[in-house]
């Protein structure tokens, strides 16, 4: 099993940034895929961003050129990056995980294959 606490969402203008980071414990390994998803009120849940067990990052759409995903392996922490944030990102920000992806998958943000979630944490961006 592995549990995923995210911390870090708060509440910032439009053009503000902020950090938010996703700590994993359990039975991790370098090579596990960690994601960020976002959901939205009356939307469904979306990819953001993503480090595959390569080591390479991936992008929503919607985030790409803003935001900044990374990991730290030694502390088993996902991080994102959220710069020039505006009201259409504001959304509950989850943090998630599978065994491994590499970029080659078809569809690396299919939430079905993402075996563990954590709670969230709240980003409200006004305008």
């Amino acid at each position: 099993q592995v549990q995923l606490v995210e911390t870090g969402g708060g509440s910032v203008q439009t053009g503000g940034s902020l950090r938010l980071s996703c700590a994993a414990s359990g039975v991790t390994h370098d090579r596990m895929c960690m994601a960020w998803f976002r959901l939205a009120p009356g939307k469904e849940r979306e990819g953001v961003a993503l480090i595959t067990s390569g080591g390479t990052p991936m992008y929503g759409a919607a985030v790409k050129g803003r935001f900044t995903v990374s990991k730290d392996n030694g502390e088993n922490t996902l991080y994102l990056q959220m710069n020039n944030l505006k009201p259409e990102d504001t959304a509950r920000y989850y943090c998630a995980a599978r065994r491994t992806c590499y970029s080659s998958y078809s569809n690396v943000f299919l939430e079905k294959d993402y075996n563990f979630w954590g709670q969230g944490t709240q980003v409200t961006v006004s305008s």
